[in-house]
């Protein structure tokens, strides 16, 4: 498997943001916040067939939101950037720990790798030796799209704390800076919830931050592939308008990659610019919307769970 060095993600020259502030990804993240308020403060008003579909898709937005700033929205300024999205509607995870892990992840000579790439569905079989068998039955029913949005909330949120509380043990406090930040925005969220709105905990989690994991996980769960050329490894999943908004057009994944400082609104012109070029037959990595994402591998694996490279030098010194 390559162990290839970081270095920045290949984007063009256009790429580089002439803005200061990019309104559209601002006006946004205004509507998220004050449609997270109307919802909140409704919640006893509205039934909970109504308030779960709702809770899901802001959670889910916001996240995306999120990824948004990871690469410089809607401002030219990172602190303030970090301020607008760092609110942690989800409750579970710090966003200055997703905007370095993210970053590394954009390293694309690496992607996919499990040692390498922090976002890689693949492990290796050393990992995997590692694991309790709990964790690894946990993991290999998350090798399939049911058990990805089912359990893959609980499991990202335990391991995710569980390495904080190994900092602290290990005194490595470069590792919880990011707390500094997420811990007062994720009270302030609670005290919203829980006290202005009176919103049960149980019923949060249930009807926002759990479910708005799992939506976001719908689109990492087949984001990238195990392949040889770095420009194969990327998927270009056309979808319809919902899926396309709710993930900011991040279904476009492959064009994200060509172009990591591109805002959001313009990756649909650009997709369209290079879409000849991206063809099933070229060997793109191309799924036809998240219709076929479901169909295809809801209740079936994708993939192995050891990383294919490693599986194919095991047979050759098998053989």
């Amino acid at each position: 498997m390559s162990t290839a060095s970081p270095t920045p993600s290949n984007a063009s020259r256009s790429d580089a943001p002439s803005f200061f502030i990019d309104w559209p990804t601002l006006f946004l993240a205004i509507g998220v916040y004050l449609t997270f308020a109307i919802v909140t403060l409704n919640y006893h008003a509205m039934p909970w067939w109504l308030v779960l579909p709702l809770g899901a898709t802001i959670v889910c937005l916001h996240g995306s939101l999120q990824h948004e700033a990871t690469h410089g929205f809607p401002t030219k300024w990172e602190a303030v950037n970090s301020f607008i999205v760092g609110w942690p509607l989800w409750l579970w995870l710090p966003y200055l720990s997703y905007r370095f892990t993210h970053r590394t992840h954009h390293i694309d000579e690496n992607l996919t790798n499990p040692e390498l790439d922090p976002e890689s569905n693949y492990l290796t079989a050393e990992q995997i030796v590692a694991m309790s068998p709990l964790r690894l039955l946990v993991r290999n029913a998350m090798r399939t799209l049911g058990g990805r949005m089912l359990f893959g909330p609980a499991y990202y949120c335990f391991f995710a704390w569980r390495d904080k509380v190994l900092a602290i043990r290990d005194r490595r406090w470069r590792a919880l800076r990011p707390l500094l930040w997420h811990l007062p925005a994720a009270a302030a969220i609670l005290y919203w919830v829980l006290v202005v709105c009176d919103i049960p905990l149980w019923a949060y989690i249930a009807f926002f931050a759990y479910p708005g994991t799992s939506l976001t996980l719908v689109r990492s769960y087949a984001e990238h592939r195990a392949a040889g050329p770095v420009q194969q490894r990327t998927v270009i999943c056309e979808s319809n308008f919902f899926w396309s908004w709710l993930f900011l057009y991040n279904n476009l994944h492959l064009t994200h990659h060509r172009h990591p400082r591109l805002a959001w609104h313009q990756r649909p012109r650009q997709y369209e610019a290079e879409k000849a070029h991206l063809s099933l037959e070229l060997g793109y990595y191309r799924l036809n919307g998240y219709w076929e994402v479901f169909g295809k591998w809801f209740v079936r694996a994708k993939e192995p769970m050891v990383h294919p490279a490693e599986l194919r030098a095991a047979a050759r010194e098998a053989a």
